[in-house]
């Protein structure tokens, strides 16, 4: 075996270690697909109507570009942390780094820079955004060196990294975010992370898959309570976001109107969830042409709401 050979997994071939493939594993696992969740941040511009104004557009994209560097700094330490772990992994063996093909040292020294990266260019917007990217990467840090294992925090843990784009929106801008707003946004979150996990329960429980380690400490009974209830406090809090909309934006009934496709979605997640069959909310998303549709009738609502006279 080369130098540049680094030793497989039990029953594999041994992995050449190339410049070309140490890059593209790099890339593989700063996650790029995932960068789609920071479409986030422009949630509260274009609630309040600011969404297309030359400023906000800029500051935006420094958020959306911060948040990326941030996240993909995050699974570069979780897969360096966990590289012992997922090699016994059926589907996470094949990670870069618990394949061989990206050193975890390399994977933790980048994941430094992208994080100074990110909050150096957070800097560009707003300090607020830079405060915001710090307690992000704090928080998740947390999560990668343990949190993760502890039930409860772990999940609350990641619905606040859905939470904290939508905030990023409102700080990078400085648009003031209103109650109703951060509700749905926490709850939301929330309801997505549960529901996840419950999926993630219920196909274990049907295929004898093994699970995470922290939904050991969860009965399905307790993860369907907490999604339920995330969705009741989710649609309740939607519905005075939206008559809020319509008192400050020409008092449209359009805001109102976009409450029944919001509604409808948030039950059509559900059955995707429920099957047991659910995944990540952006995979579920890309799979469901009704919750697709859904979603676009909803956006339409609330555009006719906050962009007509």
């Amino acid at each position: 075996m080369t130098s540049t050979d680094v030793p497989p997994v039990t029953g594999e071939a041994p992995v050449a270690r190339t410049p070309a493939s140490v890059t593209l594993g790099l890339l593989r696992t700063m996650r790029p697909k995932q960068w789609v969740k920071n479409v986030l941040v422009l949630a509260a511009p274009f609630t309040s109507g600011d969404l297309f104004t030359g400023r906000a557009v800029l500051q935006l994209a420094v958020a959306f570009v911060a948040f990326s560097l941030a996240a993909s700094a995050i699974y570069l330490v979780n897969d360096a942390k966990d590289v012992e772990a997922d090699r016994v992994h059926p589907k996470k063996r094949h990670r870069p780094i618990a394949a061989g093909i990206v050193p975890a040292q390399l994977a933790f020294a980048l994941a430094v820079v992208l994080a100074l990266a990110a909050l150096g260019l957070s800097l560009l917007a707003t300090w607020q955004l830079l405060v915001l990217i710090a307690v992000y990467l704090a928080v998740q840090l947390g999560y990668c060196f343990g949190l993760k294992h502890q039930p409860v925090l772990d999940i609350c843990i990641v619905a606040s990294g859905f939470l904290l784009r939508a905030v990023a929106g409102g700080l990078a801008t400085g648009i003031p975010l209103s109650q109703a707003f951060l509700l749905c946004a926490g709850f939301g979150s929330l309801f997505m992370v549960a529901g996840k996990r419950y999926a993630e329960m219920m196909l274990a429980e049907r295929t004898g898959a093994k699970i995470r380690k922290s939904l050991e400490a969860y009965s399905a009974s307790y993860l369907r309570f907490v999604w339920a209830l995330s969705a009741t406090v989710l649609i309740m809090n939607y519905c005075l976001w939206a008559f809020e909309i319509r008192e400050e934006h020409h008092n449209t009934a359009w805001s109102t109107i976009s409450i029944v496709p919001f509604v409808v979605a948030v039950l059509r997640y559900s059955v995707d969830v429920d099957s047991g069959n659910g995944g990540a909310p952006d995979e579920i998303a890309l799979r469901d042409r009704v919750l697709q549709v859904l979603a676009l009738v909803w956006v339409a609502t609330l555009t006719l709401a906050v962009y007509t006279v």
